[in-house]
């Protein structure tokens, strides 16, 4: 049997290896090295947005007091229902006494960035101590309010829930409701008063001058587009120069001993009616401030007794 020729190696079939350029390469490299980059930073701002709310609030959810704890009455109110009619907002009625004399005023109370209603029964019980009635909640986000993270579009909101409330359920006249506010609580309560001229007023208690700066001033916030990011700004000389009801506006004594310093946010641009009281005591029911305060509702146009 004949044996096979042997192949010979230069016609021999061989496989042909496709070769890479090195330029190539690198592109691929750089490309992916870009995109992986690129994921690094979404993933940052993603998580600054959905963070980045901390550095400015600071919201407790046990409410570890009430009013009835320094004697005063009060009624639990839950209000701004949802569609399946769980109330968003839960607060506190406080009523002033029957002969009180401002009893035809009500006080809508805002309170700080910070904590929750339990932080505000002494402010509220010189408020009643005034002979006014009082409604206070908690934002959404503090207290015993329906959870979601808090921005300066929630707290305007929750807000006009509250003041829908007053006029709508406890059918109390926009002209005798006085919307008060403290530090944060005190820039919406700005906002607020401008967008509502048939309030009867609006007391402030040092407004915030700069709030969003603990968002904008921190270090991550240099890595991603902040301002895009964030929407809050709480802009006090923005919405001081709409006011247009009449205003109080009340300055604590500086930590360093200094009797006055400059003018409160937003205090030079209001138009309307306004009146500045330098305290020489933090105290919520000092007697300067009682009487300014007392002093201030006397001089707003005579209204009807709520209701």
């Amino acid at each position: 049997m004949p044996r096979p020729k042997p192949v010979s190696k230069s016609t021999a079939p061989h496989a042909e290896y496709p070769t890479v350029s090195a330029r190539w390469l690198l592109s691929a490299a750089a490309i992916s090295l870009a995109a992986a980059a690129a994921c690094g930073w979404l993933t940052l701002c993603l998580l600054f947005w959905q963070g980045s709310w901390q550095l400015l609030y600071h919201p407790i959810s046990p409410v570890t007091g009430t009013p009835a704890s320094v004697g005063i009455a009060f009624e639990p109110i839950a209000f701004a229902a949802t569609e399946a009619g769980e109330a968003r907002l839960k607060g506190w009625w406080i009523p002033a006494a029957t002969d009180a004399r401002s009893r035809r005023f009500t006080v809508l109370y805002l309170h700080g960035q910070k904590g929750n209603l339990a932080n505000t029964i002494d402010a509220l019980a010189a408020l009643h101590r005034l002979g006014l009635n009082v409604l206070a909640f908690d934002y959404r986000g503090y207290g015993q309010s329906q959870f979601a993270h808090p921005s300066e579009a929630r707290w305007r909101e929750d807000a006009e829930w509250a003041l829908t409330y007053l006029t709508t359920t406890r059918h109390v006249a926009a002209d005798s409701i006085v919307v008060e506010g403290r530090e944060l609580g005190a820039n919406l309560a700005l906002e607020v008063g401008a967008g509502h001229p048939e309030l009867g007023g609006v007391v402030l208690e040092s407004p915030m001058r700069s709030p969003v700066e603990a968002i904008f001033g921190d270090p991550r916030a240099r890595l991603v587009p902040a301002h895009l990011l964030v929407h809050d700004r709480f802009d006090a000389q923005q919405a001081a120069a709409l006011l247009r009801v009449s205003s109080l506006w009340f300055v604590e004594p500086l930590a360093t001993g200094k009797a006055k310093s400059d003018p409160p946010a937003g205090y030079g641009q209001v138009r309307a009616q306004k009146t500045l009281v330098w305290l020489a005591t933090s105290v919520n029911d000092s007697p300067d401030r009682a009487q300014a305060y007392t002093r201030w509702l006397d001089d707003l146009p005579a209204i009807e007794a709520a209701h």
